[in-house]
């Protein structure tokens, strides 16, 4: 059966407040959801989720799960095809910088989840934590890819979300935690060193164990399948140990 003469059937069906709902959704998605169950789950945080028979809490958790999966693999490949020059380390902390709470928060509120939960909440009480709208936008993104499959679940990250974040500004900001280390040994006069721990190798993997000792004292390590890799894993643990700002 064609989608339009589905969408035109459940349509019949749907209550006032469910029709409403499909509404806001379609200001998202551009067209009618198919299956509205699933995204008023993705519209069910934990704290409302209500519990079977079975002990089973009925929530967005799992199309959460599924969500940061779909976002995860989308941003991965457009940065993998924007930069084609750019080293694994650039593109998994510019993908972090992507995806992390505060942002999805933000560009939840933007495209008007933020109101669509509490058309759906209604007056019921309960306490969401800080990145509720970053959880819930990951959950309704499970619920995209379920209704409409990965192409149109792609499409709309590109288009929806994206657009939203200033991305050259993100990968100005992308740091380089060795030299940032570095700087701050010499303004705070301390000694650095970067010393190879251990290697593990194989017929088809060799990884780096690289310690960061700062005055004689190790205070971090890291890995990785170059000592670039392993070094900047180590300098980054350290970074965050120390609180240098990057």
């Amino acid at each position: 059966m064609k989608v339009f003469q589905r969408l035109r059937i459940q349509s019949l069906f749907f209550s006032a407040k469910d029709k409403k709902l499909a509404s806001s959704i379609q200001l998202i998605l551009g067209s009618k959801p198919i299956n509205l169950s699933l995204y008023r789950l993705a519209l069910t945080p934990a704290g409302l989720g209500e519990e079977t028979n079975q002990g089973f809490r009925i929530s967005n958790e799992r199309l959460e799960f599924l969500g940061d999966a779909i976002l995860g693999a989308a941003i991965a490949e457009y940065l993998f095809k924007k930069y084609p020059y750019r080293d694994e380390g650039f593109l998994t902390e510019t993908r972090s910088k992507l995806v992390n709470r505060e942002t999805l928060n933000g560009v939840a509120i933007k495209i008007g989840l933020k109101k669509i939960l509490q058309q759906v909440i209604d007056n019921r009480q309960f306490v969401g934590n800080k990145s509720l709208y970053g959880d819930i936008l990951e959950a309704f993104l499970g619920a995209v890819y379920l209704d409409r499959g990965y192409v149109f679940s792609k499409k709309l990250i590109l288009q929806r979300i994206l657009i939203h974040l200033d991305l050259e500004e993100m990968v100005s900001t992308v740091s380089n935690h060795k030299s940032k280390l570095i700087e701050w040994s010499q303004r705070e006069n301390k000694q650095v060193e970067f010393q190879v721990v251990q290697v593990n190798s194989n017929q088809r993997y060799k990884e780096f164990v690289i310690a960061i000792v700062v005055n004689g004292e190790t205070i971090a390590e890291g890995k990785g399948e170059t000592k670039k890799k392993a070094e900047q894993e180590a300098s980054k643990n350290a970074c965050e140990l120390l609180d240098i700002v990057s």
